[in-house]
């Protein structure tokens, strides 16, 4: 594959479509989820040159983890594809609680590496800060696993700008994942030019804006999921919302592409993010992100779009 990319300064080399799987066995964040058809969506990936695949404890909790482990192992996969997983918290009677103490941070990975069937893991996040351990005592923890071998790179997600820092004392952190689309663009005040100046990586998650940014609703949607809480969905916001990707649709039909493979390639001209992680609940969806890699943008085009969102 011609067209893979290094994700910052990690060494590792990839499809700039990565797949993010929280739909995979991730049975805590959508209902009916079957296992088989996550595992059906990891094949595809790897059938068709993705070969960065995004995970973490959380998801299922564990289910999607074991998931792709089981994959990677049936296709004799994993020399072939960088994969990340992400964790620091742990379910206490049903409740999240978060724990970034180097103890517990390096018992996280062995357990990863466990269910991933895998003897090390190339890019590992800490999902979440927590508020008593010092980001650099955490961080420092995971140089430590990273000198042994049993990850390859060091990714933070979730840190405020302040965390950030800290956690990068001693400039081990080398990507940072955060919530970035085109509706929520706050991370280009602070967290973004912090990465350019630090060669960190900058992959940002929830891409798509919960499915705002497909192009695939319209004033009477009605939604039951997470989404009847987000306030990009709700009122008079939720309209103008929608007439925003009225404005994307229109570019998206005059070069014949879907909105959603218009909205990833718009951030992968941007210099921060290497890659993009859009999820997939069918295979199919899988094949339909592949085809952000075919659109070319001009620079009009780029400034038009960034222009419709601020």
């Amino acid at each position: 594959m011609s067209n893979k990319v290094e994700i910052g300064s990690t060494g590792l080399f990839v499809n700039p479509i990565g797949l993010g799987t929280n739909a995979v066995g991730g049975h805590n964040i959508f209902p009916n989820l079957k296992d088989e058809t996550g595992k059906e969506i990891v094949r595809a990936a790897l059938q068709n040159d993705i070969n960065f695949i995004d995970t973490a404890y959380m998801y299922g909790p564990e289910k999607s983890e074991i998931l792709i482990g089981e994959v990677l192992k049936e296709t004799g996969q994993r020399a072939n594809v960088v994969l990340a997983t992400k964790g620091g918290q742990k379910y206490m009677n049903d409740k999240m609680e978060v724990d970034n103490s180097p103890k517990f941070l390096r018992e996280t990975v062995e357990n990863s590496l466990r269910r991933l069937q895998t003897d090390y893991i190339d890019l590992f996040y800490i999902h979440f800060p927590d508020e008593q351990t010092p980001k650099y005592e955490a961080v420092g923890e995971l140089h430590r696993l990273k000198e042994e071998g049993k990850i390859r790179s060091i990714g933070v997600s979730n840190f405020s700008m302040n965390q950030l820092r800290e956690g990068n004392k001693d400039g081990y952190i080398e990507v940072i994942q955060s919530g970035y689309n085109l509706f929520k663009r706050d991370a280009e005040e602070d967290l973004i030019p912090y990465s350019l100046e630090n060669n960190i990586s900058f992959i940002p998650y929830f891409p798509l804006a919960s499915g705002l940014l497909t192009g695939k609703f319209s004033p009477n949607s009605t939604f039951e999921d997470g989404r009847a809480k987000n306030p990009l969905f709700q009122g008079e916001a939720f309209i103008q919302n929608l007439n925003k990707v009225d404005e994307l649709k229109a570019i998206a039909n005059n070069k014949h592409v879907a909105v959603s493979n218009l909205v990833l390639a718009w951030y992968l001209k941007q210099e921060s993010i290497d890659v993009v992680i859009p999820g997939a609940k069918k295979p199919e969806q899988v094949l339909e992100n592949i085809k952000t890699l075919e659109i070319k943008l001009s620079k009009d085009e780029i400034n038009e779009i960034s222009k419709i969102f601020h």
